[in-house]
């Protein structure tokens, strides 16, 4: 597998970020998903994956995710700027 011992933390998230981790994963990568607390996910595009469920508004899961990125070779977020949900002037 040409990705294996790759270690990839990806952020849940809507698009490419999911797909990306997957086809990682497909290619023998070590994927951990950081999914949120809320309700159960129906995400298609979590195979070979593991995940964790962290409430990223409390410091101690933002301890853990920062563990987790400390031990890592790819962040995968899906993030764009100025799509926050946060209004700017």
């Amino acid at each position: 597998m040409a990705l294996r011992g790759v270690r990839v933390v990806e952020l849940a998230g809507l698009a490419p970020a999911p797909f990306c981790g997957m086809i990682m994963a497909d290619f023998g990568a070590n994927v951990i998903r950081i999914d949120k607390t809320r309700g159960p996910d129906q995400d298609r595009l979590g195979r070979g994956k593991r995940s964790v469920a962290l409430d990223l508004k409390k410091p101690e899961a933002v301890s853990v995710a920062r563990k987790l990125c400390s031990s890592a070779d790819v962040l995968i977020e899906p993030f764009r700027r100025g799509n926050d949900g946060h209004t700017h002037s």
